[in-house]
């Protein structure tokens, strides 16, 4: 799904917007041309993507979630529990939602809504029997979502020139920060002043380098003598051209009284490009990204005093709100409430130890020696055959009870000394000692 608002939306998103867009819904209007911000920039989607920091933070975030596999269990005997294929539902979360679309793409999808608009839309499409068979994403600035008098809430929107009036029943809503039934808080219009404002500073620094008289030196002349025209086009010609561009920091001969002077920076252009890196470290906060997550690491000393801690922490604090909010999303809107007294939707984040063999290899070795886990079921984990005697939890002798001691060390010395006198003396040692006498 392109995000990107092409040439063609005065004409064919107009028309597709005109029930969503009215006199009496003036906030439908600045969620598609944007609120202006203090610095005079209007933010939307298309230009707060246009910022690295933004990229990269939705990218990361959308990129991470939708990379994960969506799992449907279904409760057993007792407490355990099994993926249940055979739901409806596993095929849509985990394969694909709709005829268009992988896993991958709608969740990348409506995890880019979330992060921007704050609300994330698929309409529900059912076929016999009330049976979910496909989910399809909706741009969230083309959605209005209002409680009717008799209470429940309703959607319009429009799709392929065509409006739409549905009810829960038919739309699959993931509200973001905020909690409101009708809609979460957009990052694009609480921060709009600080996404105006990096706009602004990286406009400000284009145009300086674009018109602005920046060069890096200054010749002068003795006693600041006035050049003749001839003079001023030979020294262009022989001085300043050859020493340009690719030539740039050969050595310079001067002669007949001239002298160069090194421009440096000035106080002035250092703090712009400060602004510029406190702009990221801004943008990052607004999405909850740790800055080192998007490639900057300047200041870096926070939640942790390593680069390691800090991306945990990220996994704690700001990864799995998002992941919450998803599952019980699901929960609530695409299961029945008789499927949910057995059934649980979870996105298993275990998914991420997939690029760290290392981690990965330690975490299964720890559940297989606690008892937690088969060998099979670690092998199917990572897509092998299992193997015969494979299906048994097996824990480490060692790990025994402090008040069974002395009894298990006793009971397993007197086993070693038998097997070690079985082994000495095949035949017994009453056997030995009668044939001695003999």
């Amino acid at each position: 799904m392109n995000f990107t608002i092409g040439r063609g939306f005065g004409r064919k998103m107009m028309r597709g917007l005109r029930t969503a867009l009215s006199l009496l819904a003036p906030s439908a209007w600045k969620s598609v041309f944007g609120a202006p911000s203090y610095a005079g920039k209007s933010v939307t989607a298309t230009n707060a993507l246009t910022l690295s920091t933004v990229w990269a933070c939705v990218r990361l975030v959308s990129g991470t979630i939708s990379s994960l596999p969506f799992m449907v269990y279904q409760d057993g005997a007792g407490d355990s529990r099994a993926v249940y294929k055979a739901h409806p539902l596993y095929a849509l979360l985990h394969d694909s939602p709709n005829a268009d679309q992988t896993a991958l793409d709608f969740w990348q999808f409506m995890c880019v809504s979330l992060e921007l608009w704050g609300d994330a839309f698929a309409r529900i499409t059912r076929g016999r029997g009330g049976k979910i068979v496909a989910l399809t994403p909706l741009r969230p600035e083309a959605v209005q979502a209002r409680r009717t008098i008799d209470g429940p809430i309703r959607y319009r929107f429009t799709d392929g020139g065509q409006a739409f009036d549905v009810g829960q029943d038919e739309m699959f809503h993931v509200r973001g920060f905020g909690g409101s039934p009708l809609g979460g808080l957009s990052t694009l219009a609480f921060g709009r002043h600080s996404f105006g404002l990096a706009m602004a500073t990286d406009e400000a620094a284009a145009q300086i380098y674009k018109n602005g008289l920046r060069p890096s030196g200054v010749l002068t002349t003795k006693d600041n003598a006035t050049l003749k025209r001839e003079q001023r086009e030979d020294l262009y010609k022989y001085v300043v051209e050859p020493f340009a561009g690719e030539n740039n920091g050969r050595p310079l001969v001067l002669e007949a009284g001239l002298t160069w002077q090194a421009i440096e920076m000035k106080a002035g252009d250092a703090q712009m490009i400060e602004s510029r890196q406190f702009s990221v470290e801004d943008g990052c906060r607004w999405f909850g990204v740790p800055p080192h997550l998007i490639g900057h690491t300047a200041g870096n000393t926070q939640l942790g005093s390593s680069i390691e801690q800090q991306t945990l922490g990220w996994l704690m604090f700001g990864l799995r709100e998002r992941l919450k909010r998803i599952e019980q999303a699901i929960m609530k809107q695409l299961l029945t409430p008789a499927e949910r007294l057995t059934i649980t939707v979870e996105i298993n984040i275990e998914g991420l130890l997939r690029a760290d063999s290392a981690a990965r290899a330690s975490f299964y070795s720890q559940l297989v020696q606690n008892g937690i886990m088969t060998r099979n079921e670690v092998r199917r984990l990572e897509n092998l055959p299992p193997l015969p005697g494979g299906d048994d939890l097996t824990i480490q002798s060692n790990m025994i009870p402090a008040g069974k001691l002395g009894e298990i060390t006793s009971t397993g010395s007197e086993a070693a000394r038998r097997s070690m006198m079985d082994w000495l003396f095949p035949e017994g040692l009453p056997a030995l000692k009668q044939k001695e006498n003999a």
